[in-house]
């Protein structure tokens, strides 16, 4: 019961950063599968990405780069036969996730058909699975200046623990 839970728990976490800020639902879901099988496709999946990453270089006790970058988007595959096609937008919506969906659906249409009797039900399927990374976003944990005064004192160890350190360069990356 305690693995069912957990991936209930996953399932809502992906839909609070993958579906709710793009006012996608489990019938958006639903509707994009219907446009793949609308013809004669074996198998299809979606894939949902969102990833941010930052990352703070100090170098000689001057902070040198800070970058910030967010990877978002929708991948959506469909397998016919012995062909596979693949979409993908940056933009995650139902309207560019349908398009992706049909354009495998059409791509994977041209191959040699294969009936398949595909299980549908109601709701996502839960599978169990180990809960092997938590959800915790480590990027807001520390402010910037937090950040910033962490590598500082990287440099001021790394000085302390060796009067021969000549120069210190220190990163900090959180994704």
């Amino acid at each position: 019961m305690k693995a069912v839970e957990t991936a209930i728990n996953h399932i809502a976490t992906a839909q609070d950063i993958l579906w709710t800020p793009y006012g996608l639902n489990e019938e958006h879901v639903h509707k994009a599968f219907a446009e793949i099988f609308s013809h004669k496709v074996d198998f299809a999946d979606l894939y949902f990405q969102h990833s941010l990453i930052e990352g703070w270089s100090l170098d000689e006790g001057i902070v040198k780069s800070g970058s910030f970058n967010i990877e978002q988007g929708v991948g959506v595959r469909a397998v016919s036969g012995e062909k596979t096609a693949f979409a993908y937008s940056d933009d995650i919506g139902l309207k560019p996730i349908l398009q992706a969906a049909k354009s495998v659906r059409e791509i994977a249409g041209v191959g040699k058909s294969v009936s398949k009797n595909l299980k549908t039900g109601k709701g996502l399927n839960a599978g169990a699975g180990l809960n092997l990374y938590g959800p915790l976003n480590p990027i807001p944990t520390l402010t910037s200046t937090e950040k910033v005064e962490l590598l500082r004192r990287l440099e001021q160890f790394a000085r302390k623990r060796d009067p021969r350190v000549i120069q210190v360069m220190a990163n900090v990356v959180g994704a």
